[in-house]
């Protein structure tokens, strides 16, 4: 069957009016459900957990970066390592910043 552009036409303009008739959605921020789960997966990645990870992270882009014969694995293993650590600072300031 051939795909031509009326059909890409009627269906952009569908997916438009479907997406302008959706609901609002309201995202609750007095619920705790979740912030047992939060804490523990923060204390590993910023604790001993992520720390070996972190130190795992650039042993082997160290390695990867020698076997290559170029240092851009050990700047990848040294870059995840600190996006690894500073994940949930990030995310907490992203989640609860006001405007």
């Amino acid at each position: 069957m051939k795909f031509n552009r009326r059909i890409g036409v009627l269906i952009a303009l569908v997916s438009v009016l479907l997406v302008t008739m959706a609901p609002d959605s309201m995202a609750g921020t007095a619920g705790t459900e979740f912030s047992n789960v939060w804490t523990l997966l923060t204390g590993w990645v910023e604790g001993l957990l992520g720390r070996i990870i972190a130190i795992v992270f650039v042993i082997v882009g160290l390695v990867a970066g020698v076997v290559r014969g170029n240092m851009m694995g050990f700047v990848l293993g040294i870059s995840s390592g600190v996006g690894l650590y500073a994940a949930p600072t990030i995310i907490t300031n992203i989640v609860t910043a006001t405007i």
